[in-house]
């Protein structure tokens, strides 16, 4: 490829992001290829730190974080993160997803954190009793508070094939625990054959599996509700210093931003246990996901966010500078929406965590939003649908299924954001013959 090539293939991206109404600056874009071309070129350490706030992390990723939210994150961070032990347990918690692309994502869906819990131990099952105890003591003291409520926690696999509320659970499957369960400690199931099967929480301490805590939070300055999750990666230090990951997977930092410079020497010491092939996997993973996104469960949005992260790690650029332009636009506001079919899940659902009012103020915030940002057509359409949906949530009775014609409701608020982000992602052609792969493999 000739030194011209990039300059041709970034004109093309630029001309396909104006036929597609999608702003992109050249001269922010070019300043962006610049800077990562430097990082790209430069030897030494891959993890940088922001002296002035504090935060540290991969260096492509710093490019997009911005701190102007930081007290923000920072205090959610205070509700979802855990606290060392001294001689036991060490912590870093980041940021990560939408989050830790700030300077980007002018409208982020979620408040995703990412936390490394390093269980200093004698044995493997003595470190898998003592996180066992963490997460549910984490999960006790914050189910509920004036601002913020526990939804669910991922902890441990099935041991066995199981029927919970009619339905097959496959052995090795997540665990997904609700605030009554966890309270209660176990969870009161069926095996395949309908014998009466009690699955408790301290049982699944040798296998915790996915590890995942769930709350909604109430923004006082955003005025909305927000879903804020944090996603641990345990390892087990043995005596000797010997570090393994209690799922089997040491997590790779490519996509995180760290909160607290304290967190330095414990990060540093498990970075250095991941695998050298470990941003050939992540990308592995991520194009996984997009192919479901793409595929079997169409959500165009998170395939966009996923292939920018593969974009920009893997040196396809151009693309990546037309992505990141996408998700500062003001039209992606329509990336909230998600947030919002989330809420609904939750508040029409068995013994739901939120309560109607919440909904429909959320829904409120983001149709404001929507129509105080957004132009021409597709602002229209979208407030047109979101009205509709909203009227008819108010007339749903709470903590029960959505009727159907809540759901077809739903379904077409869903199809819309598709479209839009389906529209902007074919319109350029490597981008569209990329998605095309993945859809055919």
């Amino acid at each position: 490829m000739s030194e011209k090539a990039p300059n041709e293939d970034l004109q093309r991206i630029i001309a396909s992001a104006q036929r597609l109404g999608v702003e992109l600056d050249e001269a922010d874009a070019i300043q962006w290829l610049t800077a990562v071309a430097a990082i790209r070129s430069e030897d030494g350490d891959d993890v940088v730190m922001d002296v002035e706030s504090g935060v540290f992390g991969h260096r492509v990723t710093m490019l997009d974080f911005s701190p102007a939210d930081l007290a923000h994150f920072r205090r959610i961070g205070k509700l979802v993160e855990f606290y060392d032990v001294p001689g036991e347990v060490e912590t870093a918690l980041a940021l990560s997803g939408s989050a830790a692309q700030s300077k980007i994502q002018t409208y982020p869906g979620d408040a995703d954190y990412f936390e490394r819990i390093n269980i200093k131990a004698d044995t493997k099952e003595r470190a898998g009793e003592i996180l066992a105890k963490l997460v549910r003591s984490k999960a006790l003291s914050s189910m509920r508070g004036y601002d913020h409520e526990l939804i669910e926690v991922r902890f441990g696999n099935y041991p066995q094939d199981l029927m919970r509320d009619g339905k097959l659970q496959a052995a090795g499957s997540p665990v997904s625990w609700g605030p009554k369960e966890i309270e209660a400690g176990k969870m009161e199931l069926e095996d395949t054959e309908g014998k009466a099967f009690t699955l408790n929480w301290d049982d699944l301490s040798d296998d915790p599996g996915w590890l995942k805590l769930d709350w909604v939070v109430a923004d006082p300055v955003r005025k909305q509700l927000v879903n804020a999750s944090n996603m641990l990666d345990a390892t087990w230090e043995a005596p000797g210093g010997e570090i393994t990951p209690m799922d089997g997977y040491l997590d790779p930092y490519f996509q995180e931003v760290y909160l607290e410079a304290e967190s330095i020497p414990v990060f540093t010491k498990l970075a250095k246990q991941v695998d050298s092939d470990a941003l050939d996997s992540y990308v592995d993973g991520l194009e996984k996901e997009v192919k479901k996104y793409v595929t079997k469960s169409p959500n165009y949005g998170k395939a966009a966010k996923r292939m920018y992260n593969i974009f920009r790690l893997t040196g396809r650029y151009e693309e990546a500078a037309f992505l990141r332009e996408l998700f500062d636009e003001p039209s992606t506001m329509l990336y909230q929406v998600w947030s919002l079919i989330r809420t609904i899940d939750d508040c029409y659902k068995p013994d739901p965590v939120i309560d109607k009012v919440n909904l429909l103020g959320q829904a409120d915030e983001l149709i404001v939003n929507v129509t105080r940002i957004m132009e021409g057509e597709e602002e229209v359409e979208i407030v047109r649908q979101l009205l509709q949906l909203r009227d008819i949530l108010s007339k749903e009775e709470h903590g029960q299924e959505l009727s159907p014609k809540a759901e077809a409701a739903r379904a077409e608020v869903i199809n819309i954001v598709n479209n839009f982000f389906h529209e902007k992602l074919n319109g350029v052609d490597s981008i569209k013959v990329y998605m095309e792969g993945l859809q055919t493999t």
